[in-house]
């Protein structure tokens, strides 16, 4: 009998979890899975307030991976997913004290429209040249790779850098253009700037290869779930074996004798074949300092951020006075602490009442920082003070949560992938272990999925392929 742990109760150990649940069952496998907290499912969690669904952490996942998804239809969840109402999608982008619209045909930072951008108040003249002069760029083979800040500067300048760029990625990882890896964060525009040169050509071209290939409805560019984004790990955890799972029981330390791996949690002390490590990379760097100090220190260089997530709900008039559209992003510029704030009321009609406004406002990296330790009291104030300013917005809510996430953001820097090639060459020398979570190829729900179904994948291979399993 091979017998795998998992360390860490997220959803990536969670769907390593699943992953292994089928060779358990069949008599192959046994596995354990160690969660430090008393509850499973990491940041998915999600709160029922006053007719509202209001999510702690992530909202909804990217539609177009699939991991997510699929794992829902497995669960048996298909009929519960909902999609973002992009019929009424639209950013806007604070500018000078004004919300500005992002114009149509803007696809991330790369404009595919000329005359909604070159009317756009949201860039000014000289951006704007540099757009039209963008489309005249050779290709372009970089030496090695660089900070999204300074690709995107090198094809638009540095205002495309301030109010498009760092805002964009500071909503997704709670970072800074200038310390984002081109290559980890944004692959297809180093493979665009490589093929074409011009990343508007490269999209262009890519928009008619869309087009001519659309048989199929345009999904929604955001999934969900109904009931919230928990939804996922109450159907999940039933379905694993139940004394499998241990809450409440942080592991202590990883020891590699002999093929076998030792775990130490608590008092307690137990041999495996296997283990998946599906913790943060500077949590997993701590836990295998002993087996592997250098794969440790490369662990220990990928880097976290802290983020704040505030939820408030407002009454009809609220809702009535707000913009249409999915929110806002506050560029570094502005001087504010927000970094963006949705109106879930726009983007998921079924997360609130028809008489209900409900905005979820953000705080991520320094600006995190800055207002961590105060009260949350204090931050709902900070975030009414600055809906204020930006919106108008005067209203007592008739509720506010805050929620706090302590370093749960990676960060991946220039070199990131470079790191992972490191890591996987050492790793080579500790069969048995596999690593799962965010700090790898991708922060998001799906790619936490399917990074736990991979290292599930991986140890079974091993484990199973080896000689001593199949003399066992």
């Amino acid at each position: 009998m091979i017998r795998i742990a998992i360390i860490g109760g997220g959803i990536s150990g969670l769907a390593a979890a699943f992953a292994l649940e089928e060779s358990r069952r069949a008599g192959v496998i046994e596995y354990t899975l160690y969660e430090s907290s008393p509850q499973l499912g990491g940041v998915l969690r999600t709160e029922h307030i006053d007719g509202c669904v209001v999510e702690a952490g992530p909202d909804s996942f990217i539609s177009e991976k699939p991991w997510a998804a699929d794992l829902c239809r497995t669960l048996g969840l298909g009929d519960q997913l909902i999609g973002s109402n992009d019929a009424d999608r639209k950013t806007y982008i604070l500018v000078r004290g004004r919300l500005i619209p992002m114009p149509d045909g803007l696809m991330f930072m790369v404009p595919t429209k000329i005359l909604p951008t070159g009317f756009s108040p949201l860039f000014s003249w000289g951006t704007k040249l540099r757009m039209a002069g963008e489309l005249f760029h050779p290709p372009h083979s970089a030496n090695g790779d660089e900070s999204v800040a300074s690709m995107v500067d090198r094809h638009y300048g540095p205002e495309m850098v301030d109010r498009l760029a760092d805002p964009l990625l500071s909503g997704v990882y709670g970072g800074e253009a200038s310390n984002l890896s081109v290559r980890a964060v944004l692959p297809r525009f180093a493979e665009m700037e490589r093929n074409h040169g011009s990343l508007g050509r490269a999209m262009l071209a890519a928009r008619k290869k869309m087009r001519a290939a659309a048989s199929k409805p345009t999904p929604p560019l955001f999934t969900s779930l109904k009931n919230g984004m928990q939804q996922l790990v109450e159907t999940l955890v039933p379905r694993l074996n139940q004394t499998s799972l241990l809450t409440n029981t942080a592991v202590q330390s990883i020891q590699a004798e002999g093929g076998a791996w030792h775990i130490t949690a608590g008092a307690q002390s137990a041999g495996f074949d296997g283990v998946i490590v599906a913790l943060p990379a500077n949590a997993a760097a701590k836990l295998l300092s002993s087996c592997s100090p250098d794969l440790s220190a490369e662990l220990s260089g990928i880097g976290y951020s802290s983020s704040i997530t505030v939820v408030l709900a407002y009454d009809r008039r609220v809702r009535q006075s707000l913009p249409a559209g999915f929110g806002f992003l506050v560029p570094r510029s502005e001087g504010k602490q927000l970094l963006a704030a949705t109106f879930v009321h726009n983007k998921f009609p079924h997360r609130a009442p028809e008489d209900r406004a409900l905005l979820r406002c953000f705080f991520a990296g320094s600006n995190a920082e800055k207002v961590w330790q105060l009260s949350g009291d204090a931050i709902i104030a900070i975030v009414r003070n600055e809906l204020q300013q930006i919106l108008g917005l005067r209203a007592v809510p008739s509720f506010a949560r805050v929620y706090k996430w302590k370093a749960a953001m990676a960060q991946y820097g220039v070199g990131h992938l470079e790191r992972l090639d490191r890591m996987a060459r050492l790793r080579a020398q500790l069969p048995g272990l596999a690593l799962a979570g965010n700090g790898y190829r991708g922060i998001g729900v799906p790619d936490c999925i399917r990074s736990g179904q991979d290292a599930a994948k991986e140890i079974l291979t091993v484990r199973t392929s080896s000689p001593a399993s199949q003399t066992a």
